[in-house]
């Protein structure tokens, strides 16, 4: 996953939002560890 840090989370946070996914699936889809969702999201 590329782009700006605040990018990412954006894209992620909405992609959980707006599929009611779990990190782990947004993980898997976005082709990132669980971890870096958390982080992403979180900070």
């Amino acid at each position: 996953m590329k782009g700006n840090m605040e990018e990412r989370a954006v894209r992620l946070a909405q992609y959980i939002i707006e599929n009611r996914a779990t990190v782990r699936a947004a993980a898997a889809k976005f082709g990132v560890s669980k971890s870096t969702v958390h982080t992403e999201v979180i900070n």
